[in-house]
């Protein structure tokens, strides 16, 4: 029971009146003094512990107990306030102390009892509850207690005893017959158990959990035959009763009636009103024990049809999903957490799951939808912002792309790699928005972090060609990707358009032919920088026709019309 400091306050007056009592009625001046000062300790002692801030409660109930050792109520407020602060050793002087100052007070002595179990004094902590029962038949009850204290001890007989003694008092529990359960188990006695089993069907026969638990103890006990005809008798009784139709499958299955035992199973799973927590259990049992391709999609297809018969509950379709995503069906898996996200937004792991599919996937614009759903309901998750940063960015929506990229920055400022490809992407974004200042700035802090970062160095040193500016460093740059990358022709041609801008059209035409030759990845824009570089090196018509090819590749620009109709660069 827990007591109010309001509720310690009188109990406490009380103790100074019984304290009083053989004094004389007048009290004196220095009594009265006396009497208010450790009132108004008591009070100011329990505010603060009310405040837990125990160290100061702890030195006003020292101070009380210097004007007056002898107030149980105070030695046990000292000893709660030290439990507070995990000195069980000190605690247990003080609580000791009261106890022997009202041995009477039932509260008093469950405190020194709980301290007792907590050292594993548990001789002493059983002596203090089998007293407090012997007081008064209102206190069976402790014998749980009591129990407790003798299984700690290993004493298990003693606290079946125990038990028994409760249940003759206050009758048959639930609870009290699941840890006896328990105990016979461990002292290896299962026709015990099952006889405590009997005790809640007799108690409740209409209540179907029972009857499954029976049959549970009876397999424990070699006894399938019997836990059969429990099982069959508590569908009987609930037809929804999961358990038992999963427990009577593995009992077909053990007698080799496979086909008896999936008829139990596809009732269990097909059935809306049967448990879906044990719908899961199942389904767990089932991927342990999937091997191959065909028993994999069979438990497939059993998520599937939990998810048919719970369709409201966002667990079904997240398991579904999770399995989906295991047998890399990644859009499925995608579609059915967002069904689960319907049902249920608050749910991150969901969120990140949908996000990083639709990255799988390459779905963008769902990417840029689902980010900022889940943004709604998580503001401050910095790896949401850094996905919708980046649909924003693949969309050219280079200022929605700077804001949401920035706000990743900031909620993900201890994760150095992700800030590497932060600042990449703002790299791109700032580039996209005009501002060169901030885009350099944002690449070379990326470079920092991950100097050898092919995309940064790729599209920085592109960038930087494009505007004539920091061209040794583009040059650098570009060089340092290509010997990296020595067949990728988008490198190569990065290369090769800072070589070209700096005038070196024989390096250029080097490198251009080199991607050319690799044959991946060769774009329209690359036979246009070929075709411009022939024509830097006089060689016009064979520049005609690498403009007029990509044409054909599907490169549109105003500037290659005008290349193919006059037959001069355009720059």
């Amino acid at each position: 029971m827990k007591h109010t400091p309001f509720i310690w306050v009188l109990l406490f007056l009380g103790q100074l009146a019984m304290a009083q009592k053989n004094k004389p009625v007048s009290e004196t001046d220095a009594q009265k003094s006396q009497r208010f000062e450790l009132e108004s300790l008591l009070a100011e002692g329990m505010k603060y512990a009310a405040m837990e801030e125990y160290i100061r409660a702890d030195s006003v109930f020292r101070t009380a107990l210097k004007v007056d050792a002898s107030v149980p109520a105070l030695n046990y407020e000292l000893a709660r306030t030290l439990l507070k602060r995990e000195r069980l050793d000190e605690a247990a002087i003080f609580s000791q102390k009261a106890a022997q100052l009202a041995p009477d007070n039932k509260f008093y002595a469950i405190q020194l009892a709980e301290i007792y179990t907590q050292q594993r004094k548990y001789p002493k902590a059983a002596e203090i509850y089998r007293n407090i029962i012997r007081q008064s038949s209102d206190n069976a009850e402790y014998g749980l207690e009591l129990a407790a204290v003798y299984i700690l001890d290993e004493k298990y007989e003693e606290a079946l005893k125990s038990y028994d003694d409760v249940e003759r008092a206050l009758g048959v529990d639930e609870d009290l017959v699941h840890q006896k359960q328990r105990i016979y188990l461990k002292l290896d006695k299962p026709k015990k158990a099952v006889e405590e089993a009997q005790k809640l069907i007799n108690a409740e026969p209409n209540e179907a959990q029972y009857v499954v638990e029976l049959a549970q103890l009876l397999m424990m006990d070699k006894r399938p035959q019997d836990a059969k005809e429990q099982l069959e008798k508590a569908l009987k009784i609930n037809p929804d009763e999961a358990n038992a139709r999963m427990m009577l499958a593995e009992i077909y299955r053990q007698n080799g009636d496979s086909k008896a035992a999936e008829q139990q199973i596809g009732q269990m799973f097909n059935n809306p009103n049967a448990d879906i927590d044990t719908k899961m259990q199942a389904l767990v049992g089932l991927l342990r024990e999937a091997k191959d391709e065909a028993t994999r999609q069979d438990v497939l297809n059993r998520a599937a049809e939990i998810v048919k018969a719970h369709p409201k509950d966002m667990r079904a379709y997240v398991v579904y999903a999770d399995l989906l995503a295991k047998a890399d069906r990644k859009s499925e898996a995608r579609d059915a957490y967002v069904k689960a996200s319907r049902i249920n937004s608050s749910m991150y792991e969901v969120w990140g799951a949908i996000l990083q599919l639709d990255g799988d996937l390459n779905q963008i614009d769902s990417l840029l939808a689902h980010s900022e759903q889940a943004l709604e309901t998580f503001p401050n998750q910095g790896l949401f912002w850094y996905s919708n940063g980046s649909a924003n960015l693949v969309k050219r929506n280079y200022q929605k792309a700077v804001d949401a990229l920035e706000e990743a920055q900031k909620l993900t400022s201890e994760n150095k790699e992700l800030q590497g490809v932060i600042y990449a992407q703002l790299g791109d974004a700032y580039n996209g928005l005009g501002e060169h200042e901030k885009s350099d700035e944002a690449y070379e802090e990326a470079l920092k972090i991950e100097p050898k970062n092919d995309h940064v160095q790729n599209n920085y040193s592109y960038f930087l060609s494009l505007r004539k500016a920091k061209l040794e460093r583009a040059k650098e740059m570009a060089a340092q990707v290509v010997s990296r990358n020595p067949d990728n022709a988008t490198y190569l041609d990065t290369y090769a358009w800072v070589l070209y801008v700096m005038k070196d059209y024989k390096g250029a035409r080097v490198n251009l032919e080199k991607a050319i030759a690799s044959g991946k990845g060769v774009s329209g824009t690359i036979i246009e920088h070929y075709g411009d570089v022939l024509y830097q090196l006089g060689e016009r018509e064979k520049a005609v026709e690498q403009w007029k090819k990509a044409k054909t590749m599907g490169e549109n620009t105003s500037q290659i019309d005008k290349k193919i109709a006059t037959g001069q660069l355009i720059e």
